[in-house]
């Protein structure tokens, strides 16, 4: 697997043999460059995930609690991830800043800045559905540079470097080309017989929902919700549905995820139609280039109604 490939180059091993042969060769070109610090920050994200997803699987959810309403839950889970996580970082990177869902933070935007949802989904975990993922970005000058989102029940870890590409458990990610994309249905509409994913507001439809649903409907693409943001908007670049759109973008939730599609070749807009890993306000769209303009012409037409 990857981390023992890793292992074996860290030693100084001087011959890797492995049946393995294409995820050896990602691994070796993804290798960290010495000295580089988004390389070192990558590596205290993918450490932290593997811990998240460990922790998550194994740990009762103990005493939950509701925060902003009676559907805004959090558990002994998500404090104990967080609380591991603003521990390490603070040893790690002591003069960056942190903003976490639980604890709260601030950035001032002068200085790199962590975000991180521990437990996305919290829900679905207090409710023992196993769709709740791990979320860790950091952000240089408002830009995500590194991101790293962790699926503890499937045991995945998806991760990206700004401009190195995405990968999946060590191996790569990449989008399909748009003409292949067209070819595998025999339709007018790039969205016909896809999915596409949104999420709730809180335990509420967004303003538009009906109508986005509908508009979706009569091109024959199913809507799905699944309740963990970050798995929304981070599912497209693995090819799980065509495009995500999250009615408010949230940088806990889903700066990693949006960075991580990106890299893959997904196309993120925000509510106005521009390019942005981070937008200030409104909503964001995560589609592969073939659907993104059929469906943010739909989300905009059912943002236009209200």
């Amino acid at each position: 697997d990857v981390e023992a490939m890793r292992w074996a180059v860290s030693v100084g091993a001087d011959m890797i043999t492995s049946n393995r042969v294409d995820l050896l060769k990602s691994t070796l070109s993804n290798l960290d460059s010495p000295g580089d610090e988004l390389s070192a920050a990558l590596n205290v994200a993918r450490d932290l995930a593997r811990f998240a997803i460990e922790f998550t699987k194994g740990a009762q959810t103990g005493v939950i609690r509701a925060k902003a309403n009676a559907a805004d839950l959090v558990t002994e889970v998500d404090t104990a991830v967080e609380s591991v996580v603003r521990r390490v970082i603070g040893e790690r990177f002591p003069e960056h800043e942190f903003v976490g869902e639980e604890f709260g933070g601030s950035s001032t935007g002068n200085v790199p800045c962590w975000y991180l949802d521990p437990v996305d989904g919290t829900t679905n975990l207090a409710n023992g559905l196993p769709w709740t993922s791990f979320s860790l970005a950091l952000v240089i000058a408002g830009n995500p540079v590194v991101g790293v989102v962790a699926d503890p029940w499937r045991g995945e870890i998806f991760d990206a470097v700004a401009g190195r590409g995405a990968f999946l458990n060590g191996l790569p990610l990449r989008l399909s080309d748009e003409a292949a994309f067209t070819a595998e249905l025999s339709s007018k509409s790039n969205l016909a017989g896809r999915v596409v994913s949104t999420e709730l507001a809180a335990h509420l439809p967004w303003l538009g929902f009906q109508e986005f649903l509908a508009a979706l409907a009569a091109e024959h693409c199913t809507l799905r919700i699944m309740g963990s943001g970050t798995l929304t908007v981070t599912g497209v670049a693995a090819g799980r549905g065509v495009g995500s759109v999250i009615h408010a973008f949230g940088p806990v939730d889903h700066l990693a995820g949006v960075l991580i599609s990106k890299e893959a070749g997904a196309i993120v807009l925000d509510q106005d139609g521009n390019p942005n890993l981070f937008p200030k306000v409104g909503g964001i769209m995560v589609a592969h280039p073939a659907a993104a303009q059929e469906l943010f012409g739909i989300w905009k037409q059912s943002s236009v109604i209200h």
